[in-house]
């Protein structure tokens, strides 16, 4: 639903520290019209009154040249510098509301959890970003120098006639407002082919962005067609929203000229006779031709200009309701302060369900004490990485508790809480910025020497130094340039320059070879002293000389021991065992 309220709100919101030099603006563009479109045409009449009375006599020499001196020229210059003027004030308030308008969305989209963007598409939401700065541009050029100078107008020519002839101001009057009582009508039922356009764009803008981010699949499995005939479909419906759109469009302008045509006519008629009756000045008549020549120029681009505002307000609108959407995982009012030094974690009675669906974990229990080393092991969908997910809230739990250290994690911020876990996910992403910038973002006051020391307890020094940029090569988009593997080993020095209390490592030596892995499950021995390990694995060896390994099925633990006392047992973990391959747990 299309709402006015709504996206002015975040408008006055972005414009609130601008507005004294947009008043400004308003003013200047007051000015300039007063003197170069209103009081201009004006001396031209009293020119042609003067000529058409007095001939070109003395006396109207001296008058002539009196107004060519005084208000004409003076007009003329002081319009040209307010203008100026005008353009420098909003070319500072256009690059700095461009800067907060980017600032303000980057912090309402970072607010938002990890579920909201699992739903959306990251090119879309790019996409929406920019349509909303560059709508913002456009609505406030047309605020001044469209719907304002028009206004201005209008009004100033309106007062002026007033003063020469009733009868003709009345009609200008009346004119103004059924044309901006028809030109209502239209926005109204325009406003919602634009939204529709906005959306069917913001759709396909995301359909590319999936396509050329997984352009490896499209040409591994020969799908090039397949994925065209696709994307086809997007671009047919965009098509058919912009034609229905600019069909719409094309009525309003038949409709709007069949108005300025009808009353130009009209007056016309209407000051031919009062002219030949004496009613009005040669002068008159003429003023008056130029305030309609000027003001229908200004409205035949206002109806245009109106349709760009819709449209802008529609592209808008769509950044809107994401700003609206209230986060699913917020910070409390009042956080308590960080007291997390141990790692003492625990799940008491903790019950999860994603959305509408099952229950994931239910009246879930678990101790994790201070420097224990724990695995976490079961079948795809038994609840492994949801348990690391919750413990970092990227998810809330719907009944229950989570403390570390006996703090309960919904009494701090979300930023203090992960600022002492260090995770490495299982497909790690990287920035597309330096080799040593992503490593250093695990701590950015970080220098060159722990970046490197990490790097190489990582087994990522190796690779690093054999590149042509060495550490300061860059990494490509999401770190395409590197080899899972490469990419992981970056993660994992990473989460080992952060060095915080609390590890989590999800899957993070899948995408290693054996040799590799060997290397660093002897750094991970050093790194998990005096630390709390939690370590999410189907690579059973990553596993085995953890302090405890937990065996989970449909989010319940099912056995709890070492490996040898697992083993020994002969349950569930005995028989994943015995389907291992290479150390890797078939699910």
């Amino acid at each position: 639903m299309f709402s006015f309220r709504k996206i002015f709100k975040y408008y006055l919101i972005l414009m609130k520290p601008y507005r004294l030099p947009f008043g400004l603006m308003f003013f200047l563009v007051s000015v300039r019209i007063l003197f170069t479109l209103s009081l201009a045409p004006f001396i031209y009449k009293s020119i042609i009154d003067i000529l058409s009375i007095n001939g070109l006599d003395a006396s109207a020499r001296y008058q002539l040249a009196f107004l060519f001196l005084i208000p004409f020229a003076t007009g003329l210059i002081l319009s040209a510098t307010v203008n100026r003027y005008r353009e420098f004030v909003g070319l500072k308030i256009l690059s700095s509301v461009t800067k907060d308008i980017y600032n303000f969305s980057f912090a309402k989209l970072a607010n938002h959890s990890y579920t909201f963007y699992s739903n959306r598409f990251s090119g879309g939401l790019v996409a929406k970003v920019k349509r909303f700065a560059r709508s913002f541009e456009v609505i406030n050029k047309l605020l001044v120098g469209s719907f304002w100078f028009v206004i201005i107008l209008i009004t100033s020519a309106t007062i002026i006639l007033y003063h020469q002839s009733k009868l003709i101001a009345l009609y200008l009057s009346l004119w103004s407002v059924l044309f901006a009582a028809v030109t209502l009508f239209f926005v109204k039922q325009k406003i919602k082919l634009d939204v529709a356009e906005a959306e069917a764009d913001s759709r396909i803008t995301g359909v590319l962005a999936d396509s050329i981010t997984n352009i490896l699949n499209v040409k591994i499995f020969s799908a090039f067609k397949k994925e065209y005939d696709y994307f086809k479909r997007f671009s047919l419906f965009l098509k058919e929203r912009i034609y229905a759109n600019a069909k719409f469009s094309m009525m309003r302008s038949i409709v709007q000229t069949v108005l300025m045509v009808f009353f130009q006519i009209y007056i016309l008629y209407v000051m031919l006779e009062l002219w030949h009756t004496g009613a009005i000045t040669l002068g008159v008549f003429t003023l008056t031709y130029v305030y309609i020549f000027l003001i229908f120029e200004r409205i035949w681009d206002l109806s245009e200009d109106t349709a760009t505002f819709m449209k802008a307000l529609a592209d808008m609108k769509e950044m809107v309701d994401i700003f609206e959407v209230p986060s699913d995982i917020l910070d409390p009012a009042h956080p308590e302060a960080l007291k997390i030094k141990e790692g003492h974690i625990l799940f008491k009675d903790v019950s999860f369900k994603y959305d509408a669906g099952e229950e994931v974990l239910l009246d879930f229990n678990l101790e994790i004490k201070p420097g224990e080393r724990v695995g976490l092991v079961g079948h795809s969908g038994t609840g492994k990485s949801t348990l690391t997910k919750l413990l970092l809230r990227f998810n809330d739990i719907s009944k229950g508790v989570i403390t570390i250290d006996g703090q309960d994690i919904r009494n701090i911020t979300q930023d203090d809480l992960r600022s002492v876990i260090s995770y490495v996910p299982q497909e790690p992403i990287l920035f597309h910025r330096s080799i040593s910038d992503n490593i250093g973002y695990g701590r950015p006051a970080a220098g060159s020497s722990e970046i490197m020391e990490v790097a190489k307890k990582a087994h990522a020094h190796e690779f690093i130094i054999k590149l042509s940029r060495g550490y300061d090569t860059l990494v490509g988009e999401r770190g395409i340039k590197l080899s899972g593997g490469e990419r992981q080993r970056i993660a994992i020095a990473r989460a080992m320059l952060k060095n915080a209390p609390i590890l989590i490592l999800d899957e993070a030596t899948s995408s290693l070879d054996s040799v590799s892995e060997s290397y660093i499950q002897d750094a991970f021995g050093k790194l998990m002293e005096g630390k709390t390990a939690i370590v999410v694995a189907h690579r059973l060896s990553t596993i085995q000389k953890m302090d405890r390994i937990i065996v989970l099925d449909q989010g319940k633990i099912v056995e709890n021991g070492t490996h040898q006392e697992l083993i020994a047992r002969g349950g569930v973990y005995a028989e994943l065992w015995e389907h291992q391959a290479g150390g890797f747990l078939e699910s």
